[in-house]
């Protein structure tokens, strides 16, 4: 499985979080059904771009630094939303030559041609180049920026190779056999998967943006230089996300990254969860609600197990009816309401063993979507996780048992509602004790 990574120009968004969700999901899915040895999970990193140039340039910094430093941001956010790495990260600057080796093909086949020190891909020599999206090329070109150079045959055809600009750094630019230059965005991901799962793989996966022009000239170029392939068998498009209904834009200030919702002490949990609460190719809206709902609904969770004894739930446990919602195409949704049943049968069950049945019911089909990976009573203080806050919380507690003691129930009773302001639930013990836990 190839998936489109990363360009690391800038902090990730929950929209290139989805993407990465989904295809964590899938490569759990495909390793449960074949084994985890024979599933190979290729995700690329592209380190080399105008985007990462121009930014590199605005922050007045290397675009070594830039791409270093964002690849591992990445790293963290995908680890914060409890996604696994891929079993092979390759990055676009390291595979120059697989590249070049590619471009000089196409040159030798007719399927491209060199233009004012560009190298174009001819795509009336590309059978079938709109099949993927299964539009006529008018209708993909509404809307898309295509590169209006007057020297190349047609509008549509895209850069294999372009020039290096005379004000650009060194590093933005690389040896050729058509000078120095770099190369076009589309061939990065022709090499990379040809160089670790051959001319024909079986599954790519990507946003569903990435149709066209993106996967259309993967396609197109990957099959005209290599004639016997069918490039990859299955293609795999996760849906837009919008926020509040609307698209995410800078401009109308509902930009948000995946390191905003750390820096607001969101659990990872209650984000992925979110992201996998819509089928994977229908569009999903993020906003307040909707993840106020998914946190509920995890609380939820977390409730119908934290007085049971962790040892004797089976974290193995995974039955075949959650199995089958996510063999039948990710179902996702479906598999989070099996799992809120079995929290509604744990919280139902009068006898113990069924309580324990469901609880690891429960767990193991959590934990396989990479969810519930934390004991209960962590869950419950994971949003207040800084000493600071917890030493208060303690002192605040502290001072209520004192007023308790002296009988002062006004003052007891005003600070167990300036905690609950807060989200945080006090629970008196029979011993005179206080928990607390995150609301």
């Amino acid at each position: 499985m190839y998936v489109c990574g990363p360009t690391v120009y800038d902090h990730p968004h929950i929209g290139n979080a989805r993407s990465v969700v989904v295809y964590d999901i899938l490569y759990r899915t495909l390793s449960k059904i074949f084994g985890k040895n024979h599933v190979k999970y290729v995700r690329n990193i592209t380190d080399i771009d105008d985007k990462i140039i121009n930014r590199a340039k605005e922050l007045k910094i290397t675009i070594s630094d830039l791409t270093v430093k964002i690849t591992e941001e990445f790293h963290y956010n995908m680890q914060y939303l409890g996604c696994q790495a891929p079993n092979i990260e390759p990055k676009a600057t390291m595979h120059l030559d697989d590249m070049v080796m590619i471009i000089q093909k196409l040159l030798d086949l007719n399927h491209a041609y060199i233009a004012d020190n560009h190298v174009y891909f001819d795509i009336s020599t590309a059978p079938d180049y709109t099949k993927l999206s299964n539009r006529n090329l008018e209708e993909l070109l509404e809307g898309v920026r295509i590169e209006n150079n007057p020297s190349k045959k047609q509008p549509h055809d895209f850069v294999l190779w372009k020039p290096a600009n005379k004000d650009e750094e060194i590093l933005a630019n690389f040896d050729s056999p058509w000078g120095r230059g770099r190369p076009g965005w589309h061939i990065e991901c022709s090499a990379m998967s040809y160089k670790y799962l051959g001319e024909n793989f079986d599954i790519h996966g990507g946003g569903a943006d990435l149709i066209f022009p993106h996967h259309t000239n993967e396609i197109a170029q990957s099959t005209c230089a290599f004639p016997n392939s069918h490039f990859a068998k299955y293609w795999v498009h996760n849906g837009f996300l919008t926020c509040n209904g609307e698209k995410m834009s800078k401009s109308l200030n509902n930009f948000i990254t995946v390191k905003d919702l750390i820096d607001k002490k969101i659990p990872g949990d209650v984000v992925r969860l979110l992201l996998m609460s819509s089928h994977y190719r229908k569009p999903l809206d993020y906003n307040d609600k909707a993840l106020e709902d998914v946190k509920k609904t995890m609380n939820y969770w977390y409730r119908a197990i934290e007085n049971l004894d962790i040892n004797k739930l089976d974290g193995q446990n995974i039955s075949e009816e959650f199995l089958s919602s996510l063999f039948d195409d990710l179902n996702t949704p479906l598999a989070i309401k099996i799992i809120n049943d079995y929290a509604k049968l744990v919280f139902a069950s009068t006898k113990e063993e069924d309580k324990y049945k469901y609880a690891s019911y429960l767990l193991s089909c959590s934990n396989f979507i990479g969810l519930m990976t934390k004991p209960a009573n962590v869950w419950f203080r994971c949003t207040i996780n800084d000493q600071q806050n917890d030493q208060l919380i303690l002192q605040l507690i502290a001072k209520r048992q004192q007023a308790k003691l002296q009988k002062n129930w006004l003052l007891a009773d005003q600070i167990r509602q300036d905690l609950l302001k807060d989200g945080i639930i006090l629970e008196d013990k029979p011993d005179g004790s206080t928990n607390w836990r995150k609301g």
